[in-house]
């Protein structure tokens, strides 16, 4: 019952800010340009132009948002930098790709013992996630931002070679990006990060051994599947992450009140939406990955207990050095352990 109040709440509270004060709300009709890092896919699809349309339907057409893909407002890994000096109006982010800059976009973004999409949606809205990140941006970037999106579980590989235990990792020669090029190293791997426009033509032509990217809805459309023989499960490094939407100080400044709070609103929206559309999507993805000429590997036990390993030291190392990592590393580690008794009297999905 408290889903559906509070459900009832998001909507009672839309419908006064789309039918209150109509007349200033005319004098903010707007568009605005998106920049992305996503050259396709339902990143892009179900992720960016899904919070495009809903804030186009929850502001009565009064703010229109353009989605552009990666490259084309600029560098596909610096959508931040290319909001910040105000080429786009406002991005749709991961965090991880600005963790040179801040290492705290890890623990937002999604990070190898971090929470799986239940979880991190807790996380956010009943633990005070959401409110770190805004905080968090507005201090390092000086951009307002907020969560607009919650990101699958990803497959651990697509890979050469088949990836079991913490022997195999030796030596591996590994794409990756944020935390899991400094956490996987400390496994045996090398790390290389390349953007995506790069990532199959590395793995087809075997500059790398392995390489992770996203979930089954996003790698079927890459075709990782057709070059690489195995399939390494589950993914480790992401059991989940978030994007977030981000704006330029100057465009959030000509918006009114009432609409900036329907386009934060929007964004809440926007994480059931992708919720729900990842999991549809990496289902039907799935079907397809497994007909096809690939073999399927689960990861033994005493791979994950390293991995979990490592995580915790390399998040305590950075902890120590960094302030905001550090705040939002606890926030996020006592909200997990707070939430460990639902595993105790719910099921986990597809567990029956």
């Amino acid at each position: 019952m408290t889903g559906f109040k509070t459900i009832a709440a998001m909507i009672a509270t839309a419908a006064s800010l789309v039918l209150g004060s109509q007349g200033a709300l005319a004098q903010n009709k707007m568009e605005l340009n998106m920049a992305t890092p996503w050259a396709g896919g339902h990143w892009l699809d179900i992720g960016a132009k899904k919070y495009a349309e809903n804030v186009e339907r929850m502001t009565e057409g009064r703010i229109k948002i353009n989605v552009f893909p990666a490259g084309a407002l600029g560098p596909a890994l610096k959508v931040t930098e290319t909001v910040q000096k105000g080429v786009a109006d406002m991005g749709h982010a991961w965090p991880g790709y600005d963790w040179a800059v801040d290492r705290t976009g890890a623990i937002f973004s999604g990070w190898s013992a971090g929470p799986n999409p239940e979880e991190m949606m807790m996380w956010l809205y009943n633990g005070g996630g959401a409110d770190l990140w805004k905080q968090w941006r507005k201090e390092k970037f000086d951009v307002v931002a907020f969560p607009c999106g919650v990101l699958e579980t990803e497959f651990f590989m697509h890979s050469h070679k088949p990836i079991r235990t913490v022997e195999d990792m030796k030596g591996l020669k590994l794409r990756t990006s944020s935390s899991w090029a400094e956490i996987a190293p400390m496994l045996g791997a090398s790390t290389v990060v390349l953007p995506g426009s790069e990532v199959f033509s590395a793995l087809e032509r075997k500059v790398v051994d392995a390489i992770e990217w996203g979930g089954p809805g996003s790698n079927l459309s890459e075709g990782f599947h057709k070059v690489a023989k195995y399939i390494i499960m589950p993914g480790l490094h992401a059991p989940s992450g978030a994007h977030d939407c981000i704006f330029n100080n100057a465009t959030w400044a000509k918006i009114g009140d009432k609409d900036k709070q329907l386009l934060e609103l929007a964004g809440r929206l926007t994480v059931l939406d992708t919720y729900l559309g990842y999991a549809k999507s990496d289902l039907d993805a799935y079907k397809q990955i497994k007909a096809s000429n690939i073999e399927v590997i689960q990861v033994e036990p005493s791979l994950t207990a390293a991995v979990v390993k490592a995580s915790g030291e390399w998040a305590e190392k950075q902890a120590a050095s960094n302030a905001w990592f550090k705040k939002a590393y606890e926030s996020q580690k006592a909200f997990m352990a707070s939430v460990k008794p639902l595993s105790e009297f719910r099921f986990a999905v597809g567990s029956r």
